[in-house]
């Protein structure tokens, strides 16, 4: 079984709770039992996360030996030159470690996304933007950590593609889920280069 949900804000990819954390958990959406995230998102992060109570789908999914591209949509604060997007495509400098090289774009116009709850801060003196990057690995907090880097602070980050499987051809809203079809679960898998959007 291969599950799709799309993940609010203010969720732990897991299902137990932290001792002490505010955060809440999947155990809130009524998934079917045994199942279990492959790969995760923070609990500030929103978007596409996939499930499955089948053995060894993690590691075949989030190996970046195998390529499996995902696609997230940053909303950051002020606006990145083309030097800094091209910066970021090259991989950026995080802890000791170089990120490897990436897709970058601004997105325009604006994804339609529905609102977060909560708001993000808005500084009506700083403008904001939103990029898509994407990329074949998954490093803590990563995407996050990569435009601070680039001195772009993230403000919103969602999950917006699993290889050729996006949140908007699901059409599910936050907090929603539902089984994939063999089509759908054959669109995670796609081979790089065959990402449809």
């Amino acid at each position: 079984m291969l599950l799709a949900l799309h993940k609010p804000y203010g969720f732990l990819s897991q299902f137990t709770p932290e001792p002490g954390s505010r955060w809440r958990t999947l155990a809130d959406f009524s998934l079917p039992p045994a199942v279990y995230a492959l790969g995760r998102l923070d609990a500030d992060s929103e978007g596409l996360l996939l499930l499955s109570d089948e053995a060894g789908l993690n590691a075949r999914l989030l190996d970046p030996a195998h390529g499996h591209r995902r696609e997230y949509w940053v909303q950051v604060e002020r606006i990145p030159t083309d030097a800094a997007l091209h910066a970021l495509a090259r991989g950026v400098t995080i802890g000791g470690y170089r990120t490897q090289p990436c897709a970058v774009r601004r997105l325009d116009p604006t994804p339609s996304l529905p609102p977060r709850d909560p708001p993000i801060r808005v500084r009506p003196s700083v403008p904001d933007c939103w990029l898509a990057l994407e990329l074949t690995e998954g490093k803590n907090r990563q995407v996050r950590r990569m435009t601070a880097a680039i001195g772009h602070p993230t403000l919103r980050l969602v999950r917006a593609r699993i290889g050729a499987l996006s949140l908007a051809s699901l059409a599910l809203g936050p907090g929603r889920w539902r089984e994939l079809t063999p089509a759908e679960r054959a669109a995670v898998f796609a081979a790089p280069g065959t990402c449809a959007r």
